[in-house]
């Protein structure tokens, strides 16, 4: 009997851990066996998959640029992946900034419902506030101090500190290019050696996946409050979504018209990753499986995957991005701030830049939001106020939107691949040839 593939099992996992939850919410002791021994799982599995992140950039950054033998071709790559980047999450700002105007969801909510929200997370909005005020005061230039780190030791023991640690391979990498290819030669062996073995722990963490996706959504449900509230912000959540699903539908454009491959096939190649980012809303944590299906499936040479992907789950953030443009004038509808259309360019161009530098993990798009309301001169009281109005529904469109991130950083890897010449036939071959190519 064939084995049902990955992304079935995942995707059935995500279901029975839906319905499970639903079922056992209404028992007494329902939700707390959930938190004491399902939810564990979910957790141990996540934290695996954070704990091979750091290693993975190392090994798989120093062997993709050592593979390219000239600094020139690392040139090429590095400066058409950021260009890219940027044009992506511009066109994801505006597509977010074009579906709240038109559906305007802040219009809908009620002042009962505002009083509610704000009683039920004020405080968490506030803590919010105050952290990400705290970033928005180091100064315009501080996210290039933030990306040298003083000690990459240091660095590397927190997966907040990607960019950092991304600075520091890229650096080492460069350096390895530049010295005597014999004396480089031992430290390249150990690399790709080192990289093998990751991705072998890769294959490994996956084994459990679909357990692990069925713990973390039962645990989602169970733990989630107030459901009259999701209702009240419905049409914000639609218009997130309705969002994030036209920025899908602009990658399935690309890869049919310019990489000249069918949107099904691309799908079925990155599928279990999308399935693995709605599951643990960590790009970071998504990110051993994100390379491993671009690099094996979708045919993307490993030293185009090893620069793009890991940069990508850095500094690539669409769906947050989108999120935020939704959520900054959603919040401004709701509380009757008034936007200007100059406000939504600031929202446009402080929403590309917040991207940048953020952290790859849950609920980081949260901090970017306020340095968005902060840019457009959402008044200090009313900034705690606009986070409590989301917070009810932030989780599952957290989900939602590092869905997007992750097929964003796919899409970007499958462009620069086949610009300089490194795009190819997928090692592995799981479905359908017939659905290779557009016909």
């Amino acid at each position: 009997m064939k084995k049902l593939a990955l992304h079935w099992q995942i995707l059935i996992g995500m279901v029975l851990g839906i319905l499970f939850g639903f079922l056992v919410a209404g028992i007494s002791w329902g939700p707390e066996f959930v938190r004491d021994w399902i939810k564990p799982i979910g957790t141990i599995f996540i934290n695996m998959l954070k704990l091979i992140a750091i290693p993975l950039i190392f090994a798989s950054l120093i062997k993709g640029i050592s593979d390219l033998k000239d600094i020139s071709k690392f040139s090429a790559i590095g400066g058409r992946t950021i260009l890219i980047y940027i044009f992506t999450t511009v066109i994801a700002v505006s597509i977010g900034l074009l579906v709240v105007n038109i559906i305007q969801p802040g219009n809908s909510v009620s002042q009962e419902t505002l009083a509610e929200l704000t009683n039920a997370y004020s405080e968490e909005g506030t803590a919010r506030v105050e952290k990400a005020l705290s970033e928005k005061g180091k100064g315009p230039l501080q996210f290039l101090v933030d990306m040298v780190p003083q000690n990459i030791f240091g660095a590397a023991s927190d997966n907040g500190n990607m960019l950092q640690v991304i600075f520091f391979t890229i650096f080492f990498g460069i350096s390895l290019l530049l010295i005597d290819p014999l004396k480089s030669k031992p430290v390249k062996e150990f690399f790709d050696g080192f990289n093998d073995i990751i991705l072998k722990m890769v294959d490994l963490i996956m084994l459990i996946a679909p357990y692990a996706v069925f713990a973390l959504l039962a645990s989602l449900v169970v733990d989630t409050q107030n459901p009259d509230l999701f209702k009240a912000l419905g049409y914000y959540a639609f218009s997130v979504v309705f969002g994030l699903l036209l920025m899908i539908g602009f990658y399935l454009l690309v890869m049919m018209l310019y990489i000249k491959k069918s949107p099904i096939w691309f799908l079925k190649g990155i599928s279990p990753a999308q399935l693995l980012a709605f599951s643990t809303s960590s790009s970071a944590a998504t990110l051993p499986v994100t390379m491993e299906r671009v690099e094996e499936h979708l045919g993307v040479e490993q030293e185009v995957t090893s620069f793009v992907c890991p940069v990508g789950a850095t500094i690539n953030m669409d769906g947050t991005s989108l999120y935020q443009a939704v959520a900054a004038v959603f919040i401004a509808q709701a509380l009757d701030f008034d936007l200007t259309f100059g406000d939504q360019l600031t929202i446009i161009m402080t929403a590309t830049l917040a991207s940048i530098g953020s952290a790859a993990v849950p609920g980081a798009g949260m901090i970017m939001l306020v340095i968005v309301l902060e840019a457009i001169g959402l008044p200090a009281e009313k900034l705690a106020i606009g986070l409590a109005l989301i917070f009810a529904v932030d989780r599952p469109l957290d989900m939602c939107r590092t869905v997007v991130n992750v097929t964003g950083d796919a899409t970007v890897a499958m462009l620069v691949g086949k610009s300089v010449g490194k795009l190819g036939e997928p090692k592995i071959k799981n479905w359908d040839d017939n659905y290779a190519a557009v016909k």
